[in-house]
């Protein structure tokens, strides 16, 4: 059965998941085990310290044993010296063995009788060295050795000194026991946790293997799709050339084939015209002199003759507009662009000044706001659009409020982008597409005009390789944006 690429990316996307969060788990419990694994090992190290406070103590204790029965057989002062010296470190032991054991209820039981015993012992040494203090009675001292307590009270020191060292050795031994059940946790963790690395390792090398081979065979598909693609598009393109130089050729030609006949009922209107007000005397004459030869429709064509040569005026003068704009966009349309470098700021302020006198009129101000971004491009075709766009702005302003037009430009990643935004009356969102068409206009159609402007900008800017919007809401002014690549590049015509 055949898994789909959205179920098996659901797939891989949900054991990938799983997997890092075992990832996570056996991460956290490597963690824990290891420190495990340092808390029982730093337990072990703990003991053996108090094996070897406890084997410093037995081997000070039974150096000063020594020391003493050499003493009394020899008197000498360096060995007095020396037991003395001894005797000092045993006070240091005992407290540090006392530190060490503190967790160990039932070493610390012990440590008084080891006190005690220690201090008897002392005593005992220091009353030997007492008695063999002169050599008169070295023989009472070393008779006096024989019959003291120090033999019985140094067995019952080893006694104690014994019982701690098994004390230790069985905590040494569940020590050990813990520390190895640790280090085995710990490595079982990481065969765990290595396994798991290399089982979600192996599942992302599938999922890119498969990808990968997914991908190749894609780029070989795409390869063959694209083999003639090349040639496709220059056929398409040179077709869809051919189509719009028909189409310039046939606007062309319409526009001005239909301007000899429109030519001709123009002139034959002016006749007409010229002919109305002899006719009219005519007709009042007869109405006056012989009004029994007068008809109702010849009263009636005495005025309705005025009334229909001014209608066909009025259509031939807008047909006459409309076949100027078709023919004035169809040049433009073959005209051939050519890229220069513009100067937008002083392309702007010259706009401004050739509407000098309206803005006075109208009372508005037009802001060039620079600095402007460095412009290659067709500097008559991106006037006409400036112009155009300005020029409306001052048309359609809102009354009462005085006029203000201002006029952006900025870079934005290979593309400039210029802002012609004006305080008038705005368009609706609905109209924002539909004023770029032919013959068509928004709003209050107080303003002369055919609808052929803002098309024609349109025209342009997909000449210029630009595209142009418009931001606005009605009362509240209205933005075009025109963006346009910062260097235009003329595209070979394809042969």
């Amino acid at each position: 059965m055949m898994i789909s690429d959205r179920n098996f990316q659901r797939f891989v996307l949900a054991a990938m998941a799983f997997g890092f969060a075992m990832l996570v788990i056996a991460g956290v419990a490597t963690v824990l085990s290891a420190k495990r694994n340092q808390v029982d090992a730093a337990w072990v190290n703990h003991t053996y310290a108090v094996e070897q406070a406890l084997a410093d103590y037995t081997i000070y204790s039974e150096r000063i044993e020594g020391v003493r029965r050499g003493y009394l057989l020899l008197n000498s002062d360096k060995m007095l010296a020396k037991v003395h010296a001894t005797m000092a470190k045993l006070p240091a032991l005992l407290n540090r063995i006392a530190t060490l054991t503190r967790d160990n209820p039932r070493q610390q039981a012990r440590i008084p009788d080891l006190r005690a015993l220690s201090d008897e012992h002392a005593a005992s040494i220091e009353a030997t060295f007492a008695r063999a203090s002169s050599s008169d009675a070295a023989m009472q001292a070393v008779a006096g050795f024989g019959v003291d307590r120090s033999i019985a009270n140094m067995d019952r020191l080893r006694a104690v000194l014994t019982a701690m060292f098994a004390e230790e050795a069985r905590l040494l031994e569940i020590r050990h026991r813990e520390a190895n059940a640790s280090v085995g946790t710990l490595y079982v963790t990481l065969a765990v946790t290595g396994g798991l690395i290399v089982l979600v390792m192996g599942a992302a090398l599938a999922v890119i293997l498969r990808y990968t081979a997914g991908l190749n065979t894609s780029q070989d598909r795409l390869r063959e799709l694209n083999a003639g693609l090349e040639d496709a598009v220059v056929a398409r393109t040179t077709e869809l050339s051919r189509a719009n130089d028909e189409i310039q050729r046939f606007a062309y030609i319409v526009s001005h084939d239909l301007r000899s006949p429109l030519v001709n009922v123009m002139g034959f209107t002016a006749e007409l015209e010229s002919t109305i007000a002899p006719l009219t005397t005519l007709i009042d004459r007869a109405d006056a002199e012989a009004p029994q030869l007068m008809t109702r429709e010849a009263r009636d064509a005495k005025t309705d003759l005025p009334e229909a040569i001014g209608f066909i005026r009025t259509s031939t003068a807008k047909m006459d507009r409309l076949i100027n704009a078709i023919l004035r966009l169809s040049r433009e349309g073959r005209r051939t662009m050519q890229p220069v470098p513009v100067d937008l700021a002083g392309m702007c302020a010259t706009i401004r000044d050739s509407f000098a006198h309206r803005l006075t009129e109208t009372g508005t101000e037009v802001d060039v706001a620079g600095p402007f971004p460095p412009l290659v491009s067709d500097r008559l075709a991106l006037e006409q659009i400036l112009s155009n766009l300005v020029e409306n702005a001052v048309k359609y302003l809102q009354p009462g409020r005085p006029g203000r037009i201002v006029v952006t430009a900025r870079a934005d990643s290979g593309r400039v982008i210029i802002d012609v935004a004006d305080n008038g009356r705005g368009i609706a969102p609905g109209d924002h597409e539909r004023i770029f068409e032919l013959f068509r206009r928004a709003g209050q159609q107080d303003q002369p005009g055919e609808g052929l402007g803002l098309a024609h900008v349109r025209a342009l800017a997909y000449r210029l390789g630009g595209v142009i919007t418009c931001i606005s809401t009605l009362g509240a002014g209205a933005t075009f944006r025109l963006s346009l690549p910062r260097v235009l590049e003329i595209l070979k015509e394809p042969r």
